[in-house]
């Protein structure tokens, strides 16, 4: 089977790679200049420099030759990109499933991948989500790794998986994919919570009463929007929150670590020099949590630090100052 990876970005470099041990595997980006060094160089020297390309991965600045013949289409853009990119796969004609690997909800909407899907793809059309613990270089690199495939069609989730599974990168089915689309969401925006409170020296005491609280967050919000809160519980939640809350090569938490120091929202982005799909989602959380009377704390302090300039020592303050309750999951 050919899978057409289309964004050439590390992640969508990274996933290129690693399938490309069992598939012929075309990369496509829109910029032809970067198509063109990494033609040359056989590797991502932008991105992933130290991870040369297979030798049946291919490399194209045309969108037509990456999705000719292809079995599986898998989008790595940023959430901002998701939309656009299945409105050219439609004017191509192209009827092969898709799959995206986009964290977040659509800005100014508050839509999540597959209710832009919805708007975007013909019904028969077999679709689903890629998520889970794993940041791109390691996966480069052949480390191992496990992902959730998630899909309405349970099937279809199935079928990617003996499909696409490797030595290195193990894949898991599950047919909730509103709970996968919430888990890679949100677990962002906890992430920045979590490198605030790791910059402020705050304590491992503090981080694991964070991510727990966050947790139940995410629970919330994916049983209010018709998810299931115990998907919160395998990969592409406290899994996927775990690795970006905690881990060094996060950039959610790198947004966090630097707000501590007393950075704004632009001197962050700045110095990130990458996107950080965390800040754009905190507000269409908070404005999807706020019109679902949800209540979302900690995504709400996260918000109040990103865009209203709330120094945090008092976001610290309030979330603690909050009256006690009975602890469940949700």
């Amino acid at each position: 089977m050919k899978l057409a990876v289309l964004g050439a970005g590390a992640w969508g470099t990274a996933l290129a790679i690693r399938f490309a041990d069992r598939q012929t595997v075309s990369l496509w980006s829109r910029e032809a200049e970067q198509v063109t060094h990494m033609q040359a160089e056989r590797c991502n020297q932008r991105y992933l420099a130290d991870a040369p390309f297979p030798d049946n991965l291919s490399v194209t600045a045309t969108l037509a030759d990456a999705v000719a013949d292809a079995g599986l289409i898998l989008i790595v853009t940023p959430m901002s990109g998701l939309r656009n990119t299945l409105k050219a796969l439609r004017e191509l004609g192209s009827t092969a499933p898709v799959l995206w690997a986009c964290k977040g909800l659509e800005a100014g909407t508050m839509k999540l991948p597959h209710q832009v899907a919805l708007e975007e793809m013909d019904d028969a059309i077999p679709r689903g989500m890629l998520s889970g613990p794993s940041f791109a270089q390691e996966v480069a690199k052949g480390l191992p790794a496990a992902v959730t495939i998630a899909s309405s069609d349970a099937a279809f989730a199935q079928q990617v998986v003996q499909d696409l599974n490797t030595s290195v990168l193990r894949l898991y089915a599950s047919d909730d994919l509103i709970g996968v689309e919430i888990g890679a969401a949100v677990k962002n925006v906890m992430a920045i919570a979590a490198g605030v409170a790791d910059g402020l020296n705050l304590g491992l005491n503090a981080r694991a009463a964070l991510l727990t609280r966050g947790l139940a967050e995410m629970a919330r919000f994916s049983t209010a929007l018709g998810g299931k809160a115990e998907t919160m519980m395998g990969l592409a939640g406290i899994g996927d929150l775990m690795l970006t809350a905690t881990g060094d090569l996060s950039r959610n938490r790198r947004v966090g670590l630097l707000l501590a120091q007393g950075l704004n929202l632009d001197e962050v982005l700045k110095n990130l020099g990458h996107v950080a799909e965390g800040v754009p989602t905190a507000r269409e959380v908070v404005s999807q949590a706020a019109a679902l009377n949800i209540e979302m704390p900690i995504s709400r302090a996260v918000c109040q630090v990103l865009f209203e300039n709330v120094p945090v020592s008092e976001i610290i303050t309030d979330l603690m100052g909050r009256s006690p309750k009975m602890e469940t999951l949700q």
